[in-house]
């Protein structure tokens, strides 16, 4: 069962940030989309529609599916049943919970890494700007094993900004933040909505985000009772990528 509704957020847009998605009319169509997990479904009959520069707000209690639909939209989960559209590997960026990080590298090391492997080389001042943008110009050169873990989901948040992906897939990107570092957060999700972005977003927080940009969707328990008729998933590999 998942319930939908509109919310109430408030925002602004970072400045002089890594290059942003192509405006233009991009959309994230899910219908009839399910999800199965040891013979109960997590969620079915799964329908909802985003279109260039709106979020969806992903709720519910712990277990509900969140981070299993962001793992189905990113392909890293089967689909037991639904159709995906809009959500292909080159268009995406995806975070869960891990932040993806080599903690031998410095917090530069890891964003060059990291973009490069997305399909960009960014030029040292890119670089610096883009960890300038979440408040890590000063620890750029600190391995990532110093880091605290606020600056570790920060660091991550600037991979995640720097893809230049046009869909955004966060499952709790707020998870060992400061305020500050949530303030960060939602500059640099409202200027990528402002360039014509979509982000799904898993989390126990209200976004900052005016409307119409923010739609909220509240997973549920689909059944209280095993399903016969459900096969149980293949067990996934615990692996994450964010380009």
């Amino acid at each position: 069962m998942a319930h939908r509704e509109r919310g109430d957020l408030d925002g602004r847009a970072a400045t002089d940030a890594p290059d942003a998605p192509d405006a233009p009319r991009r959309a994230l169509r899910v219908e009839r989309l399910g999800c199965a997990r040891g013979g109960r479904w997590l969620f079915r009959d799964l329908s909802f529609e985003l279109h260039a520069g709106q979020a969806l707000a992903l709720r519910g209690p712990n277990g509900s599916g969140k981070s299993s639909l962001l793992r189905q939209l990113a392909g890293l989960l089967p689909r037991e049943h639904g159709v995906v559209e809009g959500a292909a590997p080159a268009d995406l960026a995806y975070l869960a919970h891990q932040n993806g990080l080599s903690l031998d590298l410095s917090a530069r090391e890891n964003l060059a890494l990291a973009t490069r492997i997305g399909g960009r080389d960014l030029s040292p001042a890119a670089l610096e700007a883009a960890l300038e943008e979440v408040g890590l110009r000063q620890a750029a050169a600190t391995p990532a094993r110093r880091l605290s873990q606020g600056q570790r989901r920060r660091l991550a948040l600037a991979r995640v900004r720097a893809s230049a992906r046009p869909l955004w897939l966060l499952d709790e990107p707020t998870a060992a933040l400061d305020g500050d570092g949530e303030q960060v957060f939602a500059r640099l999700l409202t200027a990528h909505l402002e360039a014509g972005g979509l982000a799904v977003v898993a989390t126990h927080q209200a976004l900052a985000l005016p409307l119409p940009r923010c739609i909220a969707l509240t997973l549920g328990p689909a059944s209280s009772r095993p399903d016969p008729g459900i096969a149980p998933a293949p067990a996934a590999s615990p692996m994450e990528f964010a380009p």
